[in-house]
């Protein structure tokens, strides 16, 4: 994962020097308890700032020789004692210049920042959230770069006086932050796309700047990334598109958010948003292109977040379907949506029985952490398809996905609090908290309250979602913990990161004439049983799988295309053998010929997988099928009041709604999911 990524993911932990503190208690109070309306801004608006800046060649922003200050946001809130935060920037912080090795504040974060201001002024009429969603975007206005050949470009830090920091330390990528594309010009897109289509009406003169600013970014769009539109690239044989932002469709997406607003707000005057237009169609083009695998392979109709990766697929930014469903809708493209519904009817019930929004499967779940802006992205992103494609199927699932913030996690704790606005920074794979809540944190849970607040009928889902039951969906069987017979043994890799992917610890080397047997935990149904092997071009090797003696399938570990511009020779990838292990299959056993194949791990995946949550008196099962042919299963749901059960087929669309008694056989379609709730 580039530096970029890692950045974006929230990855970089601050330094513990103090700053101002803020009283905001910890969440830790049960959702049912939260008054409404959920959106309380209060831990927000104290992350933001103002900061005089001069104005020079490079740099200037909205009235800046009458207004001198412009809204900033710390990036990091710390937990201190008391319930308390201390804002905080990135890197080390230097006492003799009180700058930090990053920044105090960068435009990633004042970007999101204008977005949730700007709804909630949009939502509510609340004049001070119009007022920072105006100080806010005229602060990502100075990061702007305006002239010289990256012009439309943005710096991506600043620190507390001011003070631009194009080259931090760590370095950004690119480095200097304003001399290439990057994850800041999509969320700057993002930000003034909504801001030009939100102040276009009541402040034309502010609208008319954003537009200015929106026009000097998709001129930087065109020139940096889109002029390589309908090139591609090989990628272990597969063609991917080549004109991806940063080679990402997650950063694609997020521009394509705001080029969808400029582009409705724009209307039938051509001329204003021709270029938004075009870079909005080409852009989302590429995306679509991301969708990849079937409901039994990987990544089972999921859209990939990076063009340079086939095992590499990551919760956060993940907002490709809600960008597609923004660019369908603006465009009037019906054909966009078919990708981003896959993701959304097919990926996602499968993400939500197996373990929730991860920060990375790549392609085994290696990084379980768990953040606010992976989460949001699953419910905006369901939110968007469901309503773009009619789907009151699609739709309920962003209400399941939101009971996230209020327990539905490995915690079994709420992560945002109501009655402060804070939003935890994460929840780690053995359920620790991280009790921080900074800027991107704050962020995306209020997107999401935002969500709730504007659909109570998700809301009740939410709190009927928001403690955790039961899980039966995919798991994992680490290859090592296997029983090894003749030519195998136990590797460990030089590195866990191949560059397009990641071991999730050790593997098994399983040479020619070896035999491998793994337990395989007890099922009440047959299960399919994916290997993660690494393909290696040129091998004969040849691993076949059986399970009680059955056979499933074969492993080709030659079976790769052409390296191209995949950042390793190799991929590991989870490989759907033919058979399901039968319900009753106690061990699984792998005998190899023709050489030696690597075995990170086995991905073993119900033909129904289950969700089972309840809150508030109250209860949701969500089943999700792999299967090709209808399947009854029987469901108990927690709490009391009507059984409520309906089942979608594979693109979300209703089969049948029915009302019957817990404990009832309910059907789930071929690739589709159910919901059955009370």
């Amino acid at each position: 994962m580039t530096a970029t990524a890692v950045l974006a993911a929230g990855f970089v932990t601050p330094s513990a020097q103090a700053a101002p503190v803020s009283t905001a208690v910890q969440a830790n109070a049960d959702v049912g308890h939260a008054a409404a309306p959920l959106t309380n801004l209060a831990h927000l608006n104290y992350l933001t700032d103002r900061v005089t800046v001069p104005a020079t060649a490079a740099h200037n922003t909205y009235r800046l020789d009458t207004q001198p200050s412009v809204g900033v946001l710390w990036v990091y809130a710390d937990p201190r004692p008391g319930n308390t935060f201390a804002r905080v920037g990135g890197g080390a912080f230097d006492p003799a210049t009180g700058h930090w090795g990053q920044g105090s504040f960068d435009g990633d974060d004042i970007a999101r920042a204008a977005i949730v201001y700007l709804r909630q002024w949009k939502a509510t009429g609340d004049t001070s959230s119009k007022t920072e969603a105006y100080e806010q975007l005229r602060g990502l206005a100075y990061l702007q770069t305006l002239n010289g050949p990256h012009a439309g470009e943005s710096v991506l830090w600043m620190q507390p006086d001011g003070t631009l920091t194009p080259s931090p330390t760590p370095p950004d990528s690119p480095n200097p932050s304003d001399s290439g594309a990057s994850y800041w010009l999509a969320r700057s897109l993002w930000a003034f796309g909504e801001g030009f289509a939100a102040f276009r009406d009541t402040d034309p003169a502010f609208a008319a700047f954003l537009q200015s600013r929106m026009d000097l970014a998709v001129t930087a769009l065109h020139r940096d990334v889109l002029t390589d539109y309908g090139k591609y690239q090989i990628i272990h044989g597969v063609k991917v598109p080549a004109w991806l932002i940063v080679d990402g469709a997650d950063a694609s997406s997020e521009a394509m958010l705001g080029l969808a607003s400029y582009v409705r707000a724009t209307g039938s005057r051509t001329a204003d948003g021709a270029g938004a237009r075009t870079a909005l169609g080409q852009l989302a083009a590429g995306v679509a292109q991301m969708s990849a695998g079937t409901t039994t392979t990987w990544p089972y109709r999921a859209v990939l977040p990076w063009a340079l990766s086939r095992s590499d697929w990551h919760a956060w930014g993940a907002q490709m379907p809600a960008g597609l469903a923004a660019a369908s809708t603006a465009l009037q493209n019906k054909s966009l949506l078919t990708p981003a519904i896959g993701d959304a009817a097919g990926f996602t019930p499968h993400l939500l029985t197996a373990a929730g929004p991860d920060n990375g499967w790549l392609p085994s779940p290696v990084d379980g952490t768990q953040i606010a802006y992976g989460a949001d992205a699953r419910v905006q992103s369901l939110l968007a398809v469901g309503k773009a494609s009619g789907s009151s199927g699609i739709r309920t699932l962003a209400g399941v996905a939101a009971g996230w913030f209020f327990g539905q996690n490995t915690a079994g704790t709420p992560v945002y609090d109501p009655a402060t606005g804070v939003t935890n920074d994460g929840i780690s794979s053995t359920g620790a908290v991280n009790l921080g809540s900074g800027a991107e944190s704050t962020i995306h849970g209020l997107l999401t309250m935002q969500v709730l607040d504007a659909n109570p009928d998700l809301l009740a889902i939410a709190r009927a979602s928001s403690h955790l039951v039961s899980r039966d969906g995919q798991q994992v069987i680490e290859a090592e913990t296997a029983a090894l017979q003749g030519n195998a043994a136990v590797q460990t890799p030089a590195s866990a990161w191949t560059g397009e992917s990641q071991w999730s610890g050790s593997f098994v080397a399983a040479g020619a004439g070896s035999t491998v047997t793994w337990p395989l935990p007890a099922a009440g149904q047959p299960r399919l049983v994916q290997p993660i092997a690494e393909l290696t071009p040129g091998s004969k090797a040849q691993s076949t799988f059986s399970a009680d003696g059955r056979m499933l399938g074969r492993v080709r570990f030659g079976a790769v295309g052409a390296q191209g511009n995949a950042p390793s020779p190799t991929a590991l990838l989870p490989i759907d053998l033919w058979v399901p292990a039968p319900a009753k299959a106690t061990t699984l056993t792998a005998t190899t010929k023709g050489g030696t194949g690597n075995l990170d791990a086995l991905l073993v995946i119900p033909l129904v997988s289950t969700l089972t949550t309840q809150g508030n008196g109250h209860g949701t099962v969500l089943l999700s099928s792999v299967v090709s042919s209808s399947q009854l299963h029987r469901v108990a749901v927690p709490g009391s009041g009507p059984f409520v059960v309906r089942s979608y087929d594979r693109n979300g669309v209703l089969h049948r709604s029915s009302t019957c008694g817990s404990g009832a056989l309910v059907e789930i379609l071929p690739g589709g999911f159910t919901i059955a709730s009370r």
